[in-house]
């Protein structure tokens, strides 16, 4: 059975920096392009960034970037996405997606001001 997990979340201050990692088990990492979403309280889930399957192209929403990255390690079947100069609404439970077929459970990020 196909499963994405998150890792990596938490409180962090505003300014701070964190990891959340995404790592997928049986599934064939490699050929899926993948993407974070994320779904603030109260709101519509939406899209942050993407990455192609061999990780050469990114994408990010016009929020995030600048501030997030998103990467990939296909050996180990995991996603990352680092958050530089979190603000406070960027406070949300963060999916990963593999082409909009897969969807984890969501990590929560909380950004304290």
């Amino acid at each position: 059975q196909v499963r994405l997990e998150e890792s990596g979340g938490g409180l962090v201050q505003a300014g701070a920096s964190l990891r959340l990692s995404c790592t997928a088990t049986e599934i064939f990492f490699a050929i899926y392009d993948m993407a974070w979403f994320r779904q603030a309280p109260g709101k519509e889930r939406e899209f942050v960034c993407a990455i192609t399957r061999d990780g050469s192209r990114t994408s990010y929403s016009d929020s995030v970037k600048g501030r997030f990255t998103i990467s990939r390690d296909n050996p180990k079947s995991t996603m990352y996405l680092q958050l530089n100069s979190p603000k406070p609404e960027d406070t949300a439970v963060y999916y990963c997606n593999a082409e909009n077929r897969f969807w984890g459970q969501g990590t929560q990020v909380t950004v304290s001001s």
